[in-house]
This record gives structure tokens, sequence and C-alpha cells, in this order.
């Protein structure tokens, strides 16, 4: 069999199909070729970069300076297995964009080539992890713990793309509000929003539910009925508890995921639905499709974006963010402004494992204020199996001090916290949001204290 052979036209095209930015460089360091991508990178077009010192291209930045210093490029590795690599920022028409630029040493006595320059866009991954990184929550999600700022950032990278995406994580830890944040901030946010619980129905209903069906399909079927793919058309669909679904509804699942299509119960005819699909379980998937019990091809067409919600007792620090968040809601629900926890409450609830995640805290919390007698929740208002956790069989564990949980310590009564309140306004120089940040509370916490 005769060998291909790649000629320079087909390099040239491969080179310019590619997302990435490519520059050739001699051993002077001068450009003596470039892809279209880095082109568009660099803003200029090829005849005004070709022939050009490379830190001429890249003036003002770290790699440009270590350049100029060294005589050579430093970013050419000394061993091939290794990759050096940088970010730099570059300012082109008005606009800052940031590379990550990395190069690659080529082999001797290639057309007088010494090393190709690498170029890739990260302007938008830095921008979405930045803005994680402020956040207190998204959406319904609540925490600044890094598992928690790395979920925000992987949400909003995945709110830009239409693909599958799969959520797992414990009963309790939130997945719902992971899809509505992912919904609520995609280019579907307009469309409507429908979740259904697969593991509450048998399969004769959950067919019904998903694709619907046509009048007189089934005893009882009085009338025609839309199904929640063709509900969800323009929108997302949550199917929560994936892994309770059994393996022939898999299979009808995964025809309809493919062809994009669903027939009716009853009926003959195909119907098209736009729908982006997001699935979530407490069950390891991976386990049980070496089990058998999972059908493989139906996992990864679900898995293409996964996201992992961590359990409560991982990220203890955030209990205070959270319990704050949900005494304010059960301030409004039960009518009894200025809710708060006592300290030494609060350090019983860092204190415990939460085996049942955010939605047990949510109620151990309501059966605290029902049995509070005032504003203040003590200790003595918890559960038992919060205040004895080894009793009920739960591990307590190592409490980290945070300047939040320390704000919550520290804020015994209501005239030392407005005095702390004043001081750190002070020392921010009466910035609201920064002064938030560092009370360990959110703007509108702050707010209405101020108010108070």
């Amino acid at each position: 069999m005769k060998s291909a052979v790649l000629t320079l036209d087909s390099l040239q095209s491969l080179l310019d199909s590619l997302e990435e930015g490519v520059l050739f460089l001699d051993a002077q360091r001068r450009v003596r070729g470039i892809n279209s991508a880095a082109a568009r990178l660099l803003g200029s077009d090829e005849r005004s970069v070709v022939g050009n010192l490379c830190p001429t291209l890249f003036a003002g930045t770290p790699c440009a300076r270590q350049c100029e210093t060294r005589g050579r490029c430093s970013l050419v590795p000394r061993h091939a297995a290794r990759r050096k690599t940088l970010d730099i920022a570059l300012k082109r028409a008005g606009a800052e964009t940031t590379l990550r630029i990395w190069a690659m040493l080529l082999p001797p006595n290639n057309a007088g080539l010494h090393c190709s320059i690498v170029l890739r866009d990260r302007t938008r991954e830095v921008a979405l992890e930045a803005e994680a990184k402020q956040r207190w929550s998204l959406g319904g999600l609540v925490g600044r713990t890094p598992s928690m700022q790395t979920l925000y950032a992987q949400i909003l990278r995945a709110a830009t793309s239409d693909a599958s995406v799969l959520i797992q994580g414990e009963s309790g830890v939130g997945k719902e509000l992971v899809a509505r944040a992912l919904h609520d901030n995609s280019p579907r946010a307009r469309g409507p929003f429908v979740p259904l619980d697969c593991g509450a129905l048998p399969d004769n209903l959950l067919e019904s539910e998903l694709f619907g069906h046509a009048r007189g399909a089934f005893s009882g079927a009085a009338a025609a009925r839309v199904g929640r793919f063709e509900a969800a058309n323009g929108g997302t669909l949550l199917l929560d508890e994936i892994g309770e679904i059994s393996f022939p509804m898999q299979t009808k699942l995964l025809r309809v995921l493919q062809e994009r299509e669903v027939v009716r119960l009853g009926e003959n005819l195909p119907r098209s639905f736009d729908v982006r699909v997001i699935a979530a379980t407490h069950r390891d998937l991976s386990a049980m499709v070496a089990e058998g019990t999972f059908r493989e091809d139906l996992y990864y067409r679900l898995r293409v974006l996964p996201l992992e919600v961590a359990p409560l007792r991982e990220r203890s620090p955030d209990i205070p963010l959270l319990a704050s968040k949900m005494l304010a809601e059960l301030s409004e629900r039960y009518h009894r402004p200025g809710l708060r926890l006592a300290p030494d409450a609060m350090a019983a609830l860092e204190a415990y494992h939460w085996p049942g995640n955010v939605r047990q805290l949510s109620n151990a919390l309501e059966f605290a204020v029902v049995h509070a007698e005032g504003a203040v929740v003590q200790r003595r208002n918890l559960l038992p199996e919060i205040l004895e956790p080894r009793r009920a069989g739960a591990q307590a564990q190592p409490i980290e001090e945070t300047p939040v949980t320390r704000y919550y310590r520290s804020a015994a009564t209501p005239t030392e916290e407005a005095e702390r309140i004043r001081r750190v306004l002070e020392e921010t120089g009466g910035n609201r949001a920064e002064a938030a940040r560092r009370l360990g509370m959110s703007r509108t916490t702050l707010w209405k204290r101020l108010r108070e």
C-alpha cells in the first residue's frame, strides 16, 4: 500500500483549521510562518507578522522581557517531554485578550525552522474564573469554599454550551439547584425549565410523562397529552434520579436522545424537539455500567459535561452562609424578623456530619425556629441528633475557623454585632460590598442590618 504524502498546501489547510494559533520561528526568533488563528489572535494579518522578531509581537509582556534578556525563546523546553506554559494579556483594538502561550522545539534541518509558538485564547475562561471567585452564590446555590467556587466556574462554562450535563452528588446536596443555575445562565433562560423525578414513576407512567400520549392510547387517556420533551422545547429538561429507570426504559430514552424526535404513545408521527438535557443522580453510574445495570452508550451520551456536587460535610465553612440564607427565608415565612443563631448553636451545626446534606440542614433549622422562643435560636432548640451526634451514629467534624465563622462567634448580641458592622464599614471606607465580604454576610443581609 502506497503511503500518503502530506503536501505544503494540505499542511497549511490543516493549520488554518485549528482553533489554536501557531507561529513558526527560526533560530533568530523571527517569524517564518503563521496560521489564520494566530493572525486573528494577534489582530494582524500574515504579511505584517512574518519577518518580525517574536518579542515585538508580545511587547510589554513577561514573555517578551524574558526573551529579550536571554537572547532566545524562554518558552522552548530543554526536554521534549516537558512543556512550559505562560498566560499573557494583549491589548488589541481597545480590548484585552488573555492568551495561553507555549513553545515546541522542531527537529533539526527543518527548512531552517527552530521552534513553533502555540497560542490559545483564554479570555472567556479567565473571566469566568474571576467571576466565580467573587461569588458567594449562584442562583439558589450558596458557598465560598474552593469546591463551590470550582462548581460555579464549571456551571458558567457549561452554560455556554448546549451539550448534555450529568450532575452527580449525594441526596440533598442541591442537584436541582445546579440544574436551574445552568438553565438560568444559558441562552435558553427565556425558555421553560422542566424537571422530572424519574425515580418516582413506574415505567408505563414514566414513558407517558416523557413522550406524551394520544387520546385513547391506554385506559384513562381521555385526552391527548404533551410529554416533558415537548413541554421543554426551547428550554431545559432535567431528568432527576436518572439512575432509577429500568434497562428497557434506558433503551427508549437513548433512541429519543439520538434521533432528537419523540413519538407519543398511541401515535406513529415523530415530533422534533429542541431541548437541552440535564440528568442528575445520587448513584454511581460508572459502577452501574460495570455491573450491566445501566447502558454504557446512554451513560456517555448523558455525561458529555460531568458536574460533581460536594457533600455538606466536606464544605463545613459554608454552613454559616447557608444558615444565614435559610434563616432569612424562615423569617419571612414565619413572620419573625431578625432570626439568627447563637454562637454555640452555630458551632453545633458546623460540628455535625450532615448525612442528609443541605436538605437536612434546612429541615433542622426549621425545627429549631419553631422551637425557639425569641429571635435568637439557641443551642437547646436544635434537634437531639445534632447536639449528640455520636449517639445518633454520626461523626463530629473538626471546625475550621474562617472569617465567616469568626463573625458568628463574635456577634453574640445585637449591640456587639452593630459595633462590628460600624468598625468594618470604617475600615473599608464605606464600601458595603467589601464590608459584607469581610463580615461573612450577603449585601442584602448587611443592608437589612444597617436599616435596623
